[in-house]
Order: C-alpha cells, then sequence, then structure tokens
C-alpha cells in the first residue's frame, strides 16, 4: 500500500467478531473475509510482515451449537470456542491461501504472554512464522481459558501480541470508527478525534464502556490496549471493520483514529532491557566476542570466557568484557547450568553436547543492547 500505512513494516489486525459473524446466526461473513485477506495480500506484497488477530471463534461456535442468546456459563463458551475454531481457522486459510499466502493458527492464553518461558516460546514460533512468509492467524485459547487467567478481549490480545513481536502498528477493527470527545451514540454533538499524541486521563474519560452483543470490548478496553502498546512503542489505529477491504479504505486516509508510539519497537525494548529488569547473573567474554557485539552481532557461545549466576532461559544477564567491565547486557537464550557447558564452544558443537538443534546465539542481537545503546 502506498498510502498511511506504507510506512509501517510489522502490522497487527485485530478483527472484531461482530465483523467476522452473522448475529446470532454462528455464521462467518465469507465476502468480508475475502476482502481483508486482499489487504493482508497488498500489505505483505509491499513487505511488510502482517499479523492476524481474530476473534469469532466463540460467536461462531454458539451459533452452530444453537446456544441461547446472551451471557454464557465458562463451559459453553469453552465449548462453542472449540468447535468455532476449527471452521474459523479453516476460513483464514483458505482466504489467504487463495492469495498465495501461508495461514498459521496460533492459541495464546494469557500465561503465554505473562511468564517468561511461555512468552520466549510464544515468541519464537510467531516469529518463525513471519519469516517462513506466513500470516500467524491469532486467538486466545478460549478453550482452556477461564475467567481468572484470560485476556478479557482480544483488543488486550492484540496489543501483548504486538509488542511481545515488535510491531509498530496496531489496528483494531472492529463496528466503531475512530475515538470521540462522547461516545456518540449517546451524543449528538460528539466529535471524532483524529490523532491522539498521548493518551490522558481526558482521553481515557472519553472512552464508553458498552460492547456489541457479541463482542466483550467497547472503546474503554481500546484505550487499554492502547496504552500497552503505545508505551510499548507501538502506534495504533482504531477504524471501522463495516466496510470492504478496510485496511485499504484507511490507508487511503479514511476516518479513522492515530495513537502515536511513545518511542519506537526497538527503543522501547531496549530500554526495557536495560533499565527494567534485575540482571540474574553476567557472562564474561573475550576481546573477539567485544568486538562482534559493538559490530551489531549476536553473542555466540564460542565467545563466552565465564558464567556467573543463577539464571534461567530468558533472564537478563549483564556481559562483561575481559576486565571485568560491564559492555552490555541482554536476555540469554540458555539456563546457567547450559550456558556452563556449552562456553567457549562452536556453535556446530551444540547439538553434540546437548543432544538437541539448541540455538547458535548464547544472546541474540534483538535481545542485547550495548552499555549505553537506550538512553
Amino acid at each position: 500500500m502506498g498510502g498511511l500505512l506504507s510506512p509501517f513494516r510489522r502490522v497487527v489486525v485485530k478483527i472484531g467478531s461482530a465483523l467476522l459473524v452473522e448475529g446470532r446466526t454462528g455464521v462467518l461473513k465469507r465476502a468480508w473475509m475475502e476482502s481483508i485477506a486482499d489487504d493482508v495480500a497488498r500489505l505483505a506484497a509491499g513487505g511488510a510482515d502482517v499479523l492476524i488477530v481474530s476473534s469469532g471463534a466463540i460467536a461462531m461456535g454458539r451459533g452452530v451449537l444453537g446456544l441461547p442468546a446472551g451471557r454464557l456459563k465458562l463451559e459453553e463458551s469453552q465449548a462453542a470456542a472449540a468447535v468455532g475454531q476449527i471452521a474459523l481457522a479453516r476460513v483464514w486459510s483458505e482466504v489467504l491461501g487463495a492469495r498465495g499466502l501461508t495461514a498459521g493458527q496460533v492459541l495464546l492464553t494469557l500465561g503465554d504472554t505473562e511468564e517468561r518461558r511461555r512468552y520466549l516460546n510464544a515468541r519464537a514460533t510467531v516469529g518463525t512464522l513471519l519469516k517462513m512468509k506466513a500470516v500467524p492467524v491469532i486467538n486466545e485459547n478460549d478453550t482452556v481459558a477461564t475467567t481468572e487467567i484470560r485476556y478479557g478481549d482480544n483488543d488486550r490480545l492484540g496489543a501483548r501480541v504486538a509488542a511481545m513481536m515488535g510491531a509498530d502498528l496496531l489496528v483494531l477493527l472492529s463496528d466503531i470508527d475512530g475515538l470521540y470527545t462522547a461516545p456518540p451514540a449517546q451524543d449528538p454533538a460528539a466529535r471524532h478525534i483524529p490523532v491522539v499524541d498521548r493518551i490522558t486521563p481526558e482521553v481515557e474519560a472519553m472512552a464508553g464502556a458498552a460492547g456489541s452483543e457479541l463482542s466483550r470490548g467497547g472503546m474503554k478496553t481500546k484505550i487499554e490496549a492502547g496504552k500497552m502498546a503505545t508505551v510499548a512503542g507501538v502506534a495504533m489505529i482504531i477504524a471501522s471493520g463495516k466496510v470492504d477491504r478496510p485496511l485499504s479504505v484507511v490507508d487511503a486516509g479514511g476516518i479513522h483514529t492515530l495513537f502515536k508510539a511513545e518511542a519506537n519497537p526497538v527503543t522501547a525494548r531496549k530500554a526495557w532491557i536495560a533499565g527494567h529488569l534485575e540482571p540474574r547473573g553476567a557472562l564474561t567474554v573475550d576481546a573477539g566476542a567485544v568486538r562482534a557485539l559493538n559490530q551489531g552481532r549476536s553473542l555466540l557461545p564460542a565467545g563466552v570466557t565465564r558464567v556467573e549466576g543463577r539464571f534461567g532461559r530468558g533472564d537478563a544477564v549483564r556481559v562483561l568484557d575481559p576486565s571485568g567491565l560491564e559492555v552490555a547486557r541482554g536476555l540469554v537464550a540458555y539456563d546457567a547450568d547450559v550456558a556452563e557447558r556449552i562456553r567457549g564452544r562452536s556453535s556446530g558443537e551444540i547439538e553434540t553436547l546437548l543432544d538437541i538443534a539448541g540455538r547458535t546465539e548464547m544472546i541474540h542481537r534483538d535481545d542485547l543492547v550495548l552499555k549505553g545503546e537506550a538512553g
């Protein structure tokens, strides 16, 4: 796309249930899904990574199972999700496949973005799909999520995924075309706000709490998602999906609200690694490794001469030069005991030592910040 969306290289598109499912019938709006698939294909052809956060499984499943209107019991929601998710994933696979794109289904629970190991595994899986030019189609795993351990709505899930994957744009498509000074259904004088520089208490006060029957979310949850996203360096757009090819409409300047990111994703992530995580250990490296790090490379096991501390995979560690001076810190890819076994070894020896095809990097360059780099 050559308009508003063209600068963004990794885009998460969240799609609300009401856009995907016809009322209480459980019938998917396939023609609309075809149109959004056209948009995704255009973004991908322009070189962007696209991730879809798709609602609709429960709404579809409740129609198929003939469940009554109104609030479902937890076990009814889980059953509806189990039925609906199969058909939803099949249609996404078909409409994307017809445009030369491979769909990959990813079902997440809250713990997958909250607990360190599961977060790293989820990020690695989705990242690998993107490297292989597949389109991850992500939903909350409603078949096992309980009230106490759920995101609550896919607006928040979209924000978490965008932050986790270092996206630079999150697009929330629903029956709402942006932020207004007051809920427009209640106040005819409400004014549309095209750009939000920062989410302030005044901005939060503009959000109404009501959502559609099929959706758990309303403007309030979208603002909460915006706070998560923008702090992580992800810009966010709220736009209506009640048109064909809604991303093309936004790209051409159609009505929407843009929430500006507070920092770019790389800066935000490096600041988080450098200043907000308590180091659990240290890796001393040789002079060659220091030179490689300064050239923007990853830290390989071969360059590590000493391992200190009791850390787990994904913990922050300090990287020390031969004199003991901290030169960087980052998120280590191995537990301390494994790091000790493979330190000083070439990447080709790791599989023999561990009996598995482990990661070649001790700390990947995306998870590492040089001293002073973040600020």
